[in-house]
């Protein structure tokens, strides 16, 4: 469903348990750019109207979730901070091509493509860490994690015919797994 070439490597879930506080600050972060990438497609597709719509609801939900990760940290007692982010990201962004259509059938199959890994790691966080309140919290962000990946790969498809996105989603995807295999030394949502 999620199109992802390989699955997070078992020591992630591991190694965040005893980082969990860096892991919700992280995702807080997380939720802020993903409200941020679809206000910046909204202004590049300005155009594109039916899109731009459900980009509007793509914002609203991730500033949303953004509210509740700070409301999480709150109750915690953990200050939200600034912090290092992961380089995954930025890797991720340096696949996209330039030019036009090309370019927004990549820029909306690497949004998918975070959007499904972090699916992909709130179930891992909802059906295996011991804290049963943060596992009901990212049970309650999931199913719009998977409808923000299924959204995105759609929206991918506007702009050239599906199995030139279905062939580069397969593409991107294989490169997203190889930037997670190779991981990142900072305990993050997407390390």
């Amino acid at each position: 469903m999620l199109n992802l070439s390989s699955p997070t490597p078992p020591q992630w879930l591991t190694s965040i348990e005893s980082h969990i506080d860096e892991i919700l600050i992280d995702h807080a972060h997380c939720e802020k750019k993903a409200a941020s990438t679809a206000m910046n497609l909204i202004f590049a597709y300005v155009d594109q109207v039916p899109i731009v719509l459900e980009l509007s609801t793509i914002v609203n939900e991730e500033l949303d979730h953004f509210r509740q990760v700070l409301e999480v940290l709150e109750r915690r007692g953990v200050p939200f901070r600034r912090l290092k982010p992961s380089s995954y990201g930025q890797r991720l962004s340096e696949t996209i091509r330039k030019t036009e259509p090309d370019r927004a059938v990549d820029r909306f199959l690497v949004a998918a493509l975070i959007e499904a890994r972090s699916c992909e790691r709130f179930d891992l966080l909802r059906t295996r860490i011991s804290d049963r309140e943060l596992a009901g919290f990212y049970d309650s962000l999931f199913e719009s994690e998977a409808r923000h990946y299924a959204t995105y790969v759609q929206m991918a498809r506007h702009f050239a015919p599906a199995d030139v996105v279905d062939r580069r989603l397969a593409e991107l995807s294989r490169i997203e797994a190889d930037i997670i295999a190779t991981g990142d030394e900072l305990p993050r949502m997407h390390s």
